[in-house]
This record gives C-alpha cells, structure tokens and sequence, in this order.
C-alpha cells in the first residue's frame, strides 16, 4: 500500500505540473472574423479591427503579450472616440464667448453646436446632459466660466464618451477574455479532453490512490505529528500552496484573460451539461466540485469511526455536486434560468440584483418559483430550521463553501486562531458584513422600484460593486480559500460570511442545538481545541462543564469525534430547557 501511496502522490504532482504548464502551453492569433464575432457593434468591431491591424493573422507565443496588445488598442481605439465627441478649447472658447456678462445660458451650446451633423447633435446633448447645471449661472470671470466649462469636458471624457460610444472597463474586461480564448492556437484547444485527463484527471486518480491506503490505519483521529507537518503548520510547502491558491483566485477574479487554457479543457464537459462554452465560473465550479468529492473520500476515511462524520460529508458532496453544479448546468441546457436552490441571501449577496430579479420575472411560472424559494429560504426556513437544528443544517450539511473547509481545509483545521483577540475582531467582522450586505440590498431594491440610483448617501450601482470586489471576490475567494495554509479552514465563514452571522445570531439566541459537556470527564487533551476550525477553545468550556453556546459554532461535531472519552455530544434540548436525546457522534458510533 506504501507503493500505491506513493505511486498516487506521483500522479498527482504530474498532473498538478502539467496544468500549470497548460497555462503557457499556447499562441495567440488575432483575426478579424474573431474581432467581429465577439465585438456586437460593427461600428466598434471595424475600428478595431483598424486599430489592431499590425498582430491579425500573425500568431504570438506569449499570452501575456497578446493581452498587453489588447489593452494598447483598446485605449487607441477610445483615444478616437474621445477626440470625435470630447469637447475642444476652441468650442470651450466659443461657449465662454456666446454667454454674455460671464452668465451661462444653454441657448451657447446650440449655438456652438449647431452643424447638421451626428457628431455635432451628440455634443450638444451630452453636454446639455453633464453640464444642465451651470444654466443661469453667474462668473465673476471669463476664467472662472472656462474652468467650469472644461470641467464638464473632463466629465463627459471620464463618464459619458467611452461609455455611451467608445469599450467601457467592463466591455473591455469582457472582450480581452473572449478574445484571448478565440484567439487561442496549440495543443489544449485541439486536444482538450486528452489534456483534461493528463492535468486534473491524473490530479483526481492520483489523489485518489494517494487516499486510500489511509483505510489501512487504525478508525480514530490521533495528533501525531499534526504540527510538524511541512503541508499542514504554515511551513514552506503550505506556504507555496496557499500562495498557488492565492494566485488562481486573482487569475480567476480579476485577470481571467490570461487562464482562458484552463477554460479551454473543460469545454467538452460545459458542452455535454449545457450545451454551451465553459466559462471561468464554469472551470472553478468543476474544479470546485472535484475537490470536495475527492477530499470528502479522505474526510469519510479518516472519520470513518463516526457515523455522524460520515453521512454529514456524504450530504455536502452531494449538495455540491448536484445541487450547486449539476442542477443549475442542466437547467441552461433546458432554456432555464441558472439557480443554484441551496444558495441563500445574503450570502447569495446578487439575488436582489435587478438583472437577476428580471430574468426570474421573465421566465414565467418557474422563474416565479425560483424567487419564491429564494425568498422562503431567508424568512422561514432559515429561522425555522435554525431553531431545531442550530447552523448545521446548513454550515456543515448544505454550503458549498463550507463543504470545500471541512475537505479540502480539512487538513488545515488546526490552524485556526483560538486566541480572545481573535474572537473579538470575528464578531465586530462578520456583523459588520452583515450589515454591509443589509444596506446593499436595500439599496439594490429601492434603485430597482425607484429607478433611482442613490440611496441615503450612496450610489447602489457603486455599492454593489465594492461589495461584490472585496466581499464576494477578495474576502470569499482570495482570502477565504487561498488563506486555508496559512490561517486556517473557516476564514470566511468565521470572520465574513454574512449568512453564517445571520444563522448565528438565530442560533445563539433562538436554538433548541446546543453541543453539552461533561466537565468531570475531560482530561484536558486539547483534541476538541486542536480540530476546531471555528477557532473555539473548546476545552475551556469543556474543562468546565459548560455547554458551548458560541453562535460562531457550525456544529460539524468535529469535537466530538475527536475526544477519547466522550466528553462532548451534539444534542438538542427539549422542554424546560433540558437536554433530550443527545445526537451520539464520538468514538464508539
């Protein structure tokens, strides 16, 4: 079996070599048939095509550099638009001039902008539009007009030209992946289910033989050497391995132009499910699914002596993989809206978003459903269940981001900070979240119902980007996850999840769940604190005999598991108050 071990770590690291080689392994040639099918407006696709005439049908090696020549031609190609529509100092000299006595009337602009022609007329109404203000305003000068007529100028530059005519950051964003993934030549694109088995499928075989000769080991959890561990005590393998995460989740948010390879093998697989293209959410939710199937073996393994253990784990790959990734696939294919039914404001922090409430009010009698459940889920259900099961029902049993810190982050629970200080800043942390996430949706609706975009003293379309930056984006992905080597499994559910201080706050207060201790049993082994990934110090509630009531708490029973004699049992507590039949999940189940 030592052989197989090994034998399975090769595999492994071969594949893991090869996937990371996979990211270079390709050319780039531009075309203009490419520029047109991915540019809607011909106006833009031909300037484009003008713009970036010297790299069409010329093949470049590096990726990098193709996006760098994306980028140059995108300003050049905005650089038109702002020297067709932008203001000039002569037209800011005659507006000045035509508004007698320093006084600026909007009777200057159509005298200005009087030609027949297009150009003329969208001047004269983008600057009627940005500058509508300045109508009867009095100058003490000719220079004090001019200063605020070009600073209208420097607005309709900023806000309205590349936006209304020219590639806003967002098209540009879009348009710099899609044209590096249409423009992708070499072996990946040609051949990508076979590069799919050479890179993640010998990933998942060789983790799978790597795992299984675990079952040769005597059932139990056992603290041998957990903090001498190169991979699991933020040494130098855990520390390259986070930052490998880290970097994938910046790929992956921010710059996905430049893994479009990766996107490129998992093509057949989006194919077959939806009969579309993959996207990059598509190659993370693959990947995403494959590591908690995976590492829920090993989970199921090493917790093998708990019943509890392992059927909780058989409910997160479960959820996981038909609920989060298969279900919402197969309804695209369907002409279906994507929904992922387990999801659950505010951690799904875009359900109120108007494109999502639009396409839900669109879709007739399912879509309807759809916003009902996701309604239900947050009104009833969460409360509902909260009270006769605590947080676990979902944390432990259902979330997918959970279901990736109990497998994948397994092996990293230990490095949860159990310190007071910690805790502190977790509370004020994950409610501030909450409360983030509150005001965004109120705003979010108020701007849908209203048409208007400010609410109190913030502009919602502002709003929901910043949270879904560094919320949704940095805190839930590049922290929440690429930290697992280096802070622990549960950094986002501890110390960002809104939906987990929403479920908490229920749970403290209004929760029949609790975990019990029996204080006169414990030996102080510091197992139970050891294996907390919520960063509990669960022996000093167990030392004492104290029921743990933290509502940071999700219940995985981990403790339980891990304590020699019995100390500590998940139960639920009936009339009076006291404790019924305790949920039996220690050794000996």
């Amino acid at each position: 079996m030592k052989a197989l071990k090994i034998f399975g770590l090769f595999l492994f690291i071969t594949g893991f070599i090869l996937f990371n080689i996979s990211f270079f392994w390709s050319s780039y040639e531009l075309t203009p048939a490419i520029i047109k099918s991915q540019v809607s407006d011909a106006g833009k696709a031909d300037l484009f095509i003008t713009e970036s005439k010297e790299i069409q049908n010329q093949p470049i090696k590096s990726n990098f550099e193709f996006v760098s020549k994306l980028d140059k031609y995108f300003v050049t190609a905005n650089s038109h638009y702002l020297t067709l529509y932008g203001i000039t100092d002569e037209e800011i000299n005659a507006l000045a001039k035509d508004s007698p006595d320093n006084k600026f009337s909007l009777a200057a602009v159509d005298l200005v902008f009087s030609n027949a022609g297009e150009i003329s007329k969208q001047k004269n109404k983008l600057f009627k539009d940005y500058g509508g203000w300045l109508e009867g305003q009095q100058f003490s000068s000719s220079d004090e007009l001019k200063t605020q007529l070009l600073s209208v100028s420097e607005k309709l530059n900023e806000y309205a030209i590349v936006s209304l005519f020219g590639f806003d950051r967002y098209a540009i964003r879009d348009l710099k992946y899609s044209l590096t993934k249409k423009s992708s030549l070499g072996p990946v694109k040609s051949n990508p289910v076979l590069i799919l088995f050479l890179t993640i499928g010998l990933c998942v075989l060789g983790g799978m033989l790597y795992i299984l000769p675990k079952l040769q080991l005597p059932t139990g959890i056992k603290n041998n050497g957990i903090f001498f561990n190169v991979m699991k005590n933020v040494q130098w393998l855990g520390i390259l391995t986070g930052t490998w995460l880290i970097a994938f989740y910046v790929l992956l948010y921010f710059y996905p132009e430049y893994m479009t390879n990766w996107v490129l093998m998992v093509d057949p697989v989006s194919k077959l499910l939806s009969g579309n293209e993959a996207s990059r959410f598509f190659l993370y939710g693959f990947i995403y699914t494959l590591c908690i199937l995976v590492m829920g073996v090993r989970m199921i393994i090493n917790y093998r002596h708990s019943k509890y253990q392992i059927l909780r784990t058989c409910s997160v790959m479960f959820f996981q993989t038909s609920f989060a990734f298969l279900i919402p696939e197969i309804m695209i294919r369907l002409n279906q809206p994507y929904f992922d039914f387990k999801n659950i404001w505010p951690l799904d922090y875009s359900f109120f978003f108007d494109n999502r409430l639009d396409t839900l009010l669109a879709n007739g009698g399912l879509g309807i459903f759809m916003l009902v459940w996701g309604i239900a889920l947050i009104i009833i259900a969460v409360p509902v269940l909260v009270y006769f099961f605590g947080k676990r029902w979902y944390c432990s049993w259902v979330c997918g981001c959970g279901g990736l810190a109990e497998t994948l982050g397994d092996p990293y629970r230990q490095l949860s900070n159990k310190k007071l200080r910690a805790w502190k800043i977790e509370r004020w942390m994950i409610h501030g979240v909450l409360v983030f996430a509150i005001v965004m949706t109120a705003g979010v609706l108020y701007t849908y119902f209203t048409n208007a975009s400010w609410f109190l003293f913030f502009d919602t379309y502002q709003l929901r980007e910043v949270y879904g930056a560094f919320i949704g984006a940095i805190f839930a992905g590049v922290v929440g996850t690429g930290f697992y080597p280096l802070m622990g499994n549960r950094m986002w559910c501890r110390f960002g999840c809104p939906l987990a201080a929403y479920l908490g706050i229920v749970q403290r207060y209004k929760s029949r769940f609790r975990i019990t201790t029996n204080g006169g049993q414990c030996i102080s082994c510091g197992n139970c604190s050891t294996y907390c990934e919520m960063g509990i110090d669960v022996r000093w509630y167990a030392q004492r005999g104290q029921n743990i009531v933290r509502s940071s708490c999700v219940g995985c029973g981990v403790c339980s598991s891990v304590c020699p004699r019995g100390v500590l049992n998940l139960e639920v507590t009936g009339e009076e108050g006291r404790f019924g039949k305790p949920i039996l999940i220690g050794n000996n189940t």
